[in-house]
Order: C-alpha cells, then sequence, then structure tokens
C-alpha cells in the first residue's frame, strides 16, 4: 500500500492528538445530523419525551461502538478504515411503513431481520465477486453522492418545511459553504483539515445571531436532561412476514452503500489501488449488519457507513483510524449529556445542507474515477446510463413509482435502491455471451502492431478490464511479437490467447521455432554491445519486467510463452 501524495494522515497514521480530537469532533458533528432519522421514527410512534432522549442515549454508545470496531475489527467484523457508522435514511421510508402497520415493536424487529440479512450478505460476498465489478462498485458510489447532494439541495432550499425559505436561510447556507469551500482550496494545514467544522460553525453561529431556530428546536433543547443515563425497559420487538421484501431491499440497498464507501476508503489510502479487497469489503458489512441488528435490539433504526464522512475525508486529507476512537470518544461523552446533543441534532437546514453538498462532491469525483478506471464497452456503457436513468427517475418521478404494484414498489423506495437494483441485473445479464477467452493468429510475414493493440484494446472493453492494465499487456503482446519473429525465426504463424476473468489476465503466445529466452537478471552491457544474443536476452528481460509472472515452455519444436498480469 503506498499513500497518495494528497493524503496527510493515512489509515495506519498518528496524526498529532489535536488533530487527531477536533478532526474526531469534526465528523461527530456532521454525522450527529444523522441522529434526526430514529428522532423522527421515535416521535412518530408517540415515544415520551424521556423516552426519546433514551433511545438518542443509546443509539449514540451504538454509534460509538460500531465507528470504533469498522476501524480496529474484532476478528472478521470490521473494514480495518476510518469508516464512522451513522443512522441511514435508507431504513426511514420501510421504518415508517412498519410503523404504521405494527408500532415500534415492528419497526425494531424488522430491523434487527434487515441486520441479519447484511450479515447473511456479507459472508456471501467473496462468492458474488463477479457480480460487483469496479464499474459496479464505482457506479454505486455515485449514487451515495447524488443522493447526499440531493439532499444537502433539498435541505438548502428547504424543500417539504412548513416554514418557506427566505433570502436569510439561502445566505446562512451558501455562507456555510462557501467557508468549506474557500478554506479546502486557498488554505493549507489546519484550516484546510478543519474546513468542515468552520464551516458549519460559522453557519450555526451566523443562524442563532440571525433568529433562525425555531420554538420546537429550542423547546426541545430546553426540555433535554443535563445528564441521562439511558434506559431502554421500552423496547419490544415483532416480525411481519408481508414487510420482509421491504426491508430486505432496504438491506440490499445498505450492504452495497457500505461496499461503495469502503471501496471508497480502500482507494483513498492506496495510490497504487486496482480493485476491492474483499476481506475488507465483507468485514465492513458484516459490522454494519450486526450494527443494524443491535440498533433494533436497543430500539433505534439501521445503520450504515457515512458518505458525509467520506466527502469529508477525501477534502481534509486525514483519513487515520486513530481518528475513529476520537469520534466514537465525543459520541459516548454526548450519550450521557442530551442536552450537549440536542445542540447538534437541532443544526439548521441550510447548514446541514451546505455541509451534505460540499462532501457529496468529492463522493461523486471518487465514483467517477472507480468507473472511469474500467474500460468501457457498449455493454459497460448501457449497463451504468441506464442504472442512472433509472435512479434519477424515482427522484423526478416519485409519484409514478408510488402506483406501482406493492410487490414491486420495494424495488423503488429511493434513487440508490433503483439505480443498484438495475446496475446488478444489466451486469449479470450483459455477461452473458462474453467469451473469456479470445484467439488472434499473426502472419510473422505480415505482423501488424496497430492490429495486435487493437486486438487486445477491444477485448479489454468487452471485459470490463483495468485501462492501465489492457495497455500495458498491449504494449508487451506487440514487443513480444516483434521479438519472436526478429529472433526466434518461427515457422509458420503465432498464436495467441488471451483469457480474463476479474482477478487475472493470461496472455499466450504459441510458435513453432526456438524459444524466446527470457532471463531473471539483465545482461551485461558488454553482452548487449558485442552480440546480437545479448541483445536479444535483453528484449527478454524486459517483456519479462513488463508482466507480473512469465513461463515459457519447449516442445516438440513448439514454444509457448504465458504472460500473466495481475487485475
Amino acid at each position: 500500500m503506498k499513500k497518495p501524495a494528497t493524503l496527510l494522515y493515512g489509515s495506519d497514521d498518528r496524526p498529532p492528538l489535536p488533530i487527531t480530537a477536533l478532526t474526531g469532533l469534526q465528523h461527530a458533528g456532521v454525522n450527529a445530523i444523522f441522529l434526526l432519522i430514529p428522532l423522527l421514527v421515535c416521535r412518530e410512534g408517540g415515544l415520551a419525551p424521556g423516552q426519546i432522549v433514551d433511545v438518542l442515549s443509546a443509539a449514540m454508545l451504538l454509534q460509538a461502538v460500531v465507528t470504533a470496531v469498522q476501524a480496529y475489527p474484532v476478528g472478521p467484523i470490521g473494514a480495518g478504515l476510518f469508516c464512522p457508522a451513522i443512522y441511514t435514511a435508507a431504513y426511514l421510508g420501510p421504518s415508517l411503513a412498519a410503523l404504521k402497520v405494527g408500532g415500534l415493536s415492528l419497526v425494531f424487529g424488522m430491523t434487527i431481520f434487515a441486520g441479519l440479512m447484511q450479515c447473511a450478505l456479507a459472508r456471501l460476498l467473496p462468492y458474488l465477486r463477479a457480480l460487483f465489478p469496479s464499474e459496479v462498485a464505482g457506479l454505486i458510489i455515485i449514487l451515495i453522492g447524488f443522493t447526499n447532494g440531493t439532499i444537502g439541495v433539498r435541505y438548502l432550499l428547504g424543500a417539504g418545511e412548513s416554514r418557506a425559505v427566505d433570502g436569510t436561510d439561502l445566505a446562512i447556507g451558501f455562507l456555510s459553504l462557501g467557508v468549506m469551500i474557500a478554506l479546502n482550496v486557498w488554505t493549507k494545514g489546519p484550516p484546510r483539515v478543519f474546513c468542515g467544522m468552520i464551516g458549519l460553525a460559522v453557519g450555526y453561529v451566523t443562524a442563532v445571531a440571525l433568529g433562525r431556530l425555531g420554538s420546537a428546536d429550542l423547546q426541545a433543547l430546553a426540555s433535554a436532561p443535563v445528564a441521562n443515563v439511558p434506559n431502554i425497559a421500552h423496547v419490544g420487538w415483532s416480525f411481519d412476514g408481508a414487510l420482509s421484501i421491504t426491508f430486505a431491499v432496504a438491506a440490499l440497498s445498505t450492504t452495497t452503500k457500505a461496499m461503495g464507501i469502503v471501496t471508497s476508503y480502500q482507494k483513498l489510502n492506496d495510490a497504487t489501488w486496482t480493485r476491492p479487497d474483499m476481506r475488507s469489503v465483507g468485514g465492513g458489512v458484516l459490522a454494519d449488519g450486526l450494527g443494524t441488528a443491535a440498533a433494533g435490539l436497543i430500539g433505534t433504526t439501521g445503520m450504515n457507513p457515512s458518505a458525509s464522512s467520506l466527502g469529508l475525508t477525501t477534502a481534509t486529507g486525514v483519513a487515520s483510524r486513530a481518528v475513529a476512537l476520537a469520534v466514537a470518544g465525543v459520541f459516548v461523552v454526548l450519550a450521557f449529556l442530551p442536552k450537549a446533543a440536542m445542540v447538534l441534532a437541532i443544526m439548521p437546514r441550510a447548514v446541514i445542507g451546505a455541509a451534505l453538498i460540499f462532501t457529496a462532491a468529492f463522493v461523486l469525483v471518487n465514483g467517477l474515477e472507480v468507473v472511469t478506471s474500467r474500460i468501457l464497452d457498449a455493454r459497460r456503457a448501457l449497463m451504468i446510463g441506464l442504472a442512472l436513468t433509472a435512479a434519477a427517475a424515482v427522484d423526478v418521478f416519485p409519484q409514478f413509482f408510488a402506483t406501482l404494484p406493492p410487490f414491486l414498489r420495494p424495488f423503488f423506495v429511493s434513487s440508490l435502491a433503483a439505480g443498484t437494483l438495475v446496475a446488478l441485473g444489466l451486469n449479470a445479464i450483459f455477461r452473458l455471451g462474453v467469451r473469456q477467452t479470445r484467439r488472434l493468429r499473426i502472419d510473422p510475414a505480415k505482423v501488424d502492431s496497430d492490429a495486435v493493440h487493437e486486438f487486445l484494446a477491444a477485448q479489454g472493453a468487452t471485459w470490463g478490464a483495468r485501462r492501465d492494465v489492457i495497455e500495458r499487456a498491449g504494449f508487451n503482446l506487440a514487443q513480444s511479437i516483434e521479438t519472436i519473429v526478429d529472433g526466434c525465426e518461427p515457422e509458420g504463424p503465432l498464436d495467441v490467447e488471451a483469457s480474463f476473468d476479474e482477478f487475472n489476465l493470461n496472455v499466450q503466445i504459441s510458435y513453432a521455432g526456438a524459444p524466446l529466452e527470457l532471463p531473471a537478471s539483465r545482461p551485461t552491457n558488454e553482452e548487449i554491445v558485442t552480440s546480437e544474443d545479448g541483445q536479444r536476452r535483453l528484449a527478454g528481460f524486459l517483456l519479462r519486467r513488463q508482466a507480473d509472472r512469465v513461463q515459457a515452455s519447449h516442445r516438440a519444436g513448439r514454444s509457448t510463452i504465458l504472460f500473466h498480469f495481475d487485475h
């Protein structure tokens, strides 16, 4: 693993204590906003104010535990990366539907079911690797960015609020966003690292000074106790098979989102990243699923890794796992100080919107980079384009999807769920008919280097292979053929066979003639200058270095060379 130049502190680095603590506070401030989701469900469920305080306190303790375990795994549980947990809106719609049918006990019981579904999916991920190639992971990251950005715009513009947004609200939101952007783009050191927290603070203070906190928010703050030990004696559980599809789709959606976020953190920490580490991804999804199941047990809603923290980490360049302990520490303290937690929970919506828009920009770009690392043919272009269109349609025409038959409606509860399911379905369909092995015959008297490059480039697009690997293999193949023709005097055509799976690209050249020597060590300068054999050995040495592994054989007058490239 090589730390990128844009990253100040990588996963295993230890930043100075002040940076660790303040960065943890910054992430806790951004992620505390999502406590509004269990808060809303509890209010709709008719809990008393004291019980709601208990729920929020217990929710923050669980949030602290899951955040710490994601960073510092316990056995197979955890991604091993700074990957903070939040309460996700993916379970808000299903939870409200369960609330209408069976009250809070059904919400909590179905949340446990969804968490167990995620745990099962986490154990199956190594066997489903072909269904989640990098372009699908990148698409999911893009959809996460779009979802966060859309929510941010909705908050900034006040869509759905009872009170109309005026110019003052917009000015507060744009001031907060402007401070974040300015500090991130035009400063270095602490101002850049803490750009999100400073922007939030400026927006919050301005909103308070201009009297933009509502009476309900102030009343909630005033009624919250100064200190509290959570009591979850009111929690009960029940199950309804009719809602299992709705929560299963939500579990699939949060699983794919967790996969995308963990993949993004892997890429963020490694300049040489090539493909997702499925052990880390599976551990992250397993921790997320167990966190969601535990959330149902203690009486709150489902969890997921924070896309906002991903964007903030990208913006600040601090990805150290040590920050996870700081975030966990902040939530542990807030769990026993509900009044302090409520200060974060009632943050003005325009300021929340600014933070979500700011972080969404970095998530979107991260997803685009993952997608464009692959060569895309018509099949993959259609898969990505149609999935994005489906996701956008759910947000633009929600009324239409609300009229779908009940058995279809759960698959279109959100743009993230719809886009992900369309992408996975099309990826599985488009894999049909794709030949994983292709052959090319070359006449040594008429070698066309361009045709050789085009052969591998076309197959790379069909396979969805990484662009850099195909370019390296194409150069290696063209140079190998040229060296064989010039130095080995092949008798008859050269047979080229290229085969691919998601992890390996193999290029084999077979011909009748003398073997091409591929020495492990470079010939001396004297050998290169004084003999053609030395020049051929130099060419063979350079070809060996281009590939990750090489095998060569010569039987019955026929030579075979296999170049292997890790993918």
